[in-house]
């Protein structure tokens, strides 16, 4: 993408091009895409164009087809980028890309099929951004006795995964350190995985859930990653969390900034 078509991007399209290239960028191209508006080619009763949509609205909404012949529902980030996808004039209609998502609930969906940047959306992923604005949401698992688990650092740093992560991280201010380990459960897993704890103030599910995505997006050859709460005096993995490793991302003190920009001592 040149840097003119950089300068004409909106919101929208800025933080797809982010997310495609960078996965810590993705949550926040979540949240800017349920609260964007959205363009798709079809009809909403007799109108066209900017078309407002009232409970009961008949809408019609063209599919594309893909290579292997299955359906897929292409929506655009702008008029500019839905006018350069199509050969010929076609209707089309101005939509909430949240409304758009809960009518075609069920059928897949592509964000800029035909442009440089693009997001497909399985029906599963909707159905995520709908419940909780997250693309794919990590599953639970609750230990309900006592495990013996082993406990180390990896031999090959997942060093892409970290460094999106602590991207991610910085944008959470009550995110006070993480930390990253490599760990082996003989009871349930064949072999080692990697672990990601992390140490936060307050009600930190969000955060929790948006570094899963993250994780997920980036682990060494897909592999699982588990993430784990770490408390202050906590037993367990917290303990060896906070004793026996160095977190590889640590928030920066309102102090360490005061001091630097001379406001006073730190």
């Amino acid at each position: 993408m040149d840097s003119m078509d950089t300068q004409q991007e909106n919101t929208l399209e800025t933080s797809l091009r982010l997310a495609a290239d960078e996965p810590a960028h993705r949550p926040e191209f979540f949240k800017i895409l349920l609260d964007s508006t959205v363009y798709v080619l079809g009809t909403a009763g007799a109108g066209k164009g900017h078309v407002t949509l009232e409970a009961g609205s008949n809408i019609s909404i063209a599919n594309w087809h893909r290579a292997d012949g299955s359906p897929v529902i292409p929506f655009f980030s702008s008029l500019k980028t839905l006018q350069g996808s199509i050969d010929n004039e076609e209707s089309y209609v101005e939509i909430p890309a949240r409304s758009l998502f809960e009518i075609t609930r069920g059928a897949p969906l592509i964000l800029n099929p035909k442009s440089p940047y693009g997001k497909e959306f399985l029906p599963e992923e909707v159905r995520h951004l709908l419940s909780d604005g997250i693309g794919q949401k990590p599953a639970q698992r609750t230990v309900e006795k006592d495990t013996t688990v082993l406990l180390g650092q990896p031999s090959q740093y997942p060093s892409r995964m970290v460094n999106s992560l602590t991207q991610l991280l910085a944008k959470h201010r009550n995110v006070k350190r993480a930390f990253l380990a490599l760990m082996h459960d003989p009871s349930v897993d064949q072999k080692p995985h990697l672990i990601i704890g992390i140490e936060a103030d307050g009600d930190f599910e969000r955060v929790m859930r948006e570094a899963g995505t993250v994780a997920g997006d980036t682990a060494p050859d897909g592999e699982p990653v588990d993430l784990y709460p770490v408390q202050e005096g906590g037993a367990g993995l917290s303990d060896y969390f906070l004793k026996e490793t160095t977190p590889f991302y640590e928030r920066k003190s309102a102090g360490w900034l005061r001091s630097v920009l001379g406001f006073g001592k730190a």
